[in-house]
């Protein structure tokens, strides 16, 4: 199975779940990124009006976003639900029992929820997707445990994402390394197959820099389960492919700053059809159109 084979990129389950339960100690402390990136996504919930009774945080980790959604959704119950059990356990060691007592954790993966059709008012995601082969199937059970009219509010990586250290490993060899994130269309689309109502989807932009090539990694080895491709290298790297990524990579120096490009994906859907009098949760630059016609637009 080669490295351009679809099946090389997709994402081991198993995997992904033990890299997270191996970062799970140190992942509230270090991660770089998602703090952030959690942050916008919660900010576009001020934008739409909504009262959910049960919300579903898919792909909780840490937990931060569902203690936040459960700060400001003071009179629900949020469902916090991962595939690591590492993650959730740290969950359960952090905040006050007030917050605790609303939030339930839920071990489960994300394309097979264990709850009742028609339950859940909000699911809330961020960075998942893309650590899952089909994020259709994702896309599927959310509608179906959405409620009519509930909302699916998510971000994820699309295909710039990384761009600089994929470039860098093609040089090295022709194995998999990288994961093949998916374009914004594509996450449309399947949005509308699952039978989601009303998509909308924009991308940002993010460039993020680091001094040296060992800070870059210690970034990445902080935040991600490692190489969860099926299609990854089982061998050593050797000494002298290793320094010949590291050469390619210093290519990638802006300003005397090694720079990585995240190109952020953001989308939100309904269950069945949206409520007519409710607004977008969109940043002002967005604007409903067919999705054939979508572009992607850099911010930030």
């Amino acid at each position: 199975m080669g490295a351009d084979h679809p099946d090389a990129l997709a994402p081991d389950p198993c995997r992904v779940a033990l890299g997270f339960d191996r970062r799970a100690e140190r992942y509230h402390r270090e991660a770089f990124i998602e703090p952030m990136l959690r942050e916008r996504l919660l900010e576009r919930l001020a934008l739409v009006r909504l009262e959910p009774r049960r919300v579903l945080d898919l792909g909780c980790a840490d937990g931060e976003s569902s203690f936040a959604l459960a700060r400001r959704y003071r009179r629900s119950q949020v469902i916090a639900a991962d595939r690591s059990p590492g993650m959730l356990a740290g969950l359960l060691a952090r905040r006050g029992w007030r917050l605790r007592r609303r939030v339930r954790p839920l071990l489960c993966d994300a394309a097979a929820l264990p709850l009742a059709d028609g339950s859940i008012d909000l699911v809330f995601s961020s960075l998942l997707l893309h650590w899952h082969g089909d994020p259709g199937q994702v896309f599927s059970e959310c509608r179906r445990v959405l409620r009519p009219g509930g909302l699916l509010l998510f971000n994820t990586f699309g295909p710039d994402t990384l761009r600089e250290l994929r470039s860098a490993w093609r040089t090295v060899d022709e194995a998999a390394h990288v994961n093949l994130f998916l374009d914004m269309h594509d996450l449309g689309d399947a949005l509308q197959r699952a039978g989601l109502a009303a998509p909308v989807m924009d991308t940002e932009t993010l460039a993020v820099t680091h001094e040296t090539t060992a800070a870059l990694f210690r970034d990445l080895r902080a935040t991600t389960p490692g190489n969860v491709l099926a299609g990854r290298p089982r061998g050593l790297l050797g000494r002298a492919r290793h320094a010949r990524l590291l050469e390619e990579l210093e290519q990638s120096r802006r300003d005397g700053r090694l720079q990585t490009t995240l190109e952020v994906v953001y989308g939100h859907a309904w269950g069945r059809e949206p409520p007519a009098e409710r607004p977008g949760t969109g940043t002002g630059q967005e604007v409903r159109v067919p999705l054939s016609s979508l572009r992607r637009t850099p911010r930030g």
